[in-house]
């Protein structure tokens, strides 16, 4: 893979949709109301994706471990938190979005919107320390005294973790006796991507109560500004004042758990992916543009060491990140691998001169308006041979455009559906965080 071209000053693309697809789109005809057949054939079409894709999942797993994962599994697969996993993912794309397409089209409607629509139980997820307790009894714990050490109520807390037990999350080996297995294992207060999951359930939840009520606020419904975000609407019902992220600075615990959900993007979203998909070699230097606590340029600085890194963003931020990275790459610190350069990337342009100036999740937490100030003050840094690297989900439409490079085998929907919906629920936490957006290939081309 060459480097972009001189004159092509932005480079921003999902770095898995530069690989082809495992496999190839099964024939299917439109449905005719007349005719059942076609009907009949997307059903079957589905079926041997469903059949195809999860072999090549099963196919993979073997491959990097002794064992193929199922929920009955108590410890993660070598693959669960691997960089590069291309094959894989592509495999569980396509099951994904086959699985639920089927299901949707086969279930009786009204289960589906039921599914759907009944999340309430998410909340207790990141609330409960059952997940840690659990982790002492490997062949599982009875309710009676799981209630006891979490302090709730045994009924009622059979009945949350029954719900999750169904979704494959806990294993309920006996009545009301509870052990843990990999999804568990997730939710632990020692994994970053607990940290990410309360976010979500915690903060992004009370955003989503509102939504409503911000699209019918005339002060809101119409407003792009980052202060008429869902969340903001909530915190100042709450009497609180500032942005999103005053909130989590002023809030020690909160802040130290966003960073560490900024870590869990790597293997959540597939993000580190970037270490083996870009052309590494070819670059001396790298600018990380709100770098957090070294969430991509501590996996980069080990996988590349030939790399000087400079991370930028806010003095508190870099304060927390020099701790992470005394613990986490000291070889890069001791030989001075990497500095670190504060930046308000409102005010004023990062470090100039760098090969390269990454973003990564950046972008997203704007508006376009604030977005392109940021990309603007970036641009006064850039040299002709700078590259700008922004890494953000790529939004597609459900419809099927002949023009597409990367779709869907049909029957499914061309996005990938379920296969892809991480990416789109994203849109919707940036919305209800910061009234800002994942953006389309043409939004990012607009924008820049």
């Amino acid at each position: 893979m060459s480097m972009p071209p001189a004159h092509s000053r932005l480079y921003s693309r999902s770095f898995l949709s530069m690989l082809p697809d495992a496999i190839t789109p099964f024939p299917y005809l439109p449905p005719d109301a007349t005719d059942t057949r076609p009907l009949l054939a997307e059903l079957e079409a589905l079926l041997e994706i469903i059949n195809s894709s999860a072999r090549l999942a099963i196919t993979e797993y073997k491959k990097h471990g002794n064992n193929v994962p199922t929920i009955y599994s108590t410890e993660f697969h070598p693959l669960d938190f691997a960089t590069d996993t291309v094959a894989l993912k592509k495999a569980i794309r396509l099951l994904e979005d086959a699985c639920q397409q089927l299901c949707a089209s086969l279930a009786p409607p009204q289960h589906t919107l039921a599914n759907v629509s009944r999340v309430h139980h998410r909340q207790y997820v990141t609330q409960l320390t059952t997940h840690d307790i659990l982790e002492k009894y490997p062949s599982g714990s009875h309710i009676r005294e799981l209630s006891q050490t979490v302090g709730l109520e045994k009924g009622k807390l059979a009945r949350i973790l029954r719900v999750f037990a169904f979704k494959g999350c806990f294993i309920e080996v006996d009545t009301d006796v509870f052990a843990s297995n990999r999804l568990s294992l997730i939710m632990k207060s020692s994994n970053d991507c607990g940290c990410l999951t309360c976010i979500h359930a915690q903060d992004v939840s009370q955003g989503a109560g509102v939504l409503y009520e911000t699209l019918t606020e005339p002060e809101y419904a119409m407003s792009y500004e980052p202060d008429k975000a869902p969340m903001i609407y909530v915190l100042k019902r709450k009497g609180l004042k500032g942005s999103f992220f005053d909130w989590m600075k002023a809030d020690a615990k909160r802040r130290e758990n966003y960073h560490y959900a900024m870590i869990a993007l790597g293997p959540v979203m597939g993000s580190l992916s970037i270490l083996h998909h870009y052309p590494w070699n070819d670059v001396a230097t790298v600018c990380d543009v709100g770098a957090s606590v070294g969430s991509v340029s501590i996996p980069l600085s080990k996988a590349h060491p030939h790399l000087k890194i400079t991370d930028q963003d806010l003095p508190e931020v870099l304060e927390a990140a020099r701790s992470v990275w005394e613990k986490e790459a000291f070889e890069a610190l001791r030989e001075k691998r990497v500095e670190f350069l504060t930046l308000d990337f409102f005010k004023e342009a990062p470090v100039p001169g760098k090969d390269v100036y990454y973003l990564r999740h950046i972008i997203h937490d704007w508006p376009d308006a604030e977005a392109a100030v940021i990309l603007r003050n970036i641009s006064k840094a850039m040299e002709p041979h700078s590259r700008l690297l922004i890494h953000n989900y790529v939004i597609a439409g459900a419809n099927r455009r002949p023009d597409e490079e990367q779709r869907a085998p049909e029957p499914m929907l061309p996005n990938f559906g379920a296969g892809d919906s991480r990416k789109y629920r994203q849109d919707l936490n940036m919305w209800i965080l910061h009234n800002a957006k994942e953006r389309t290939v043409d939004d990012q081309i607009t924008l820049a």
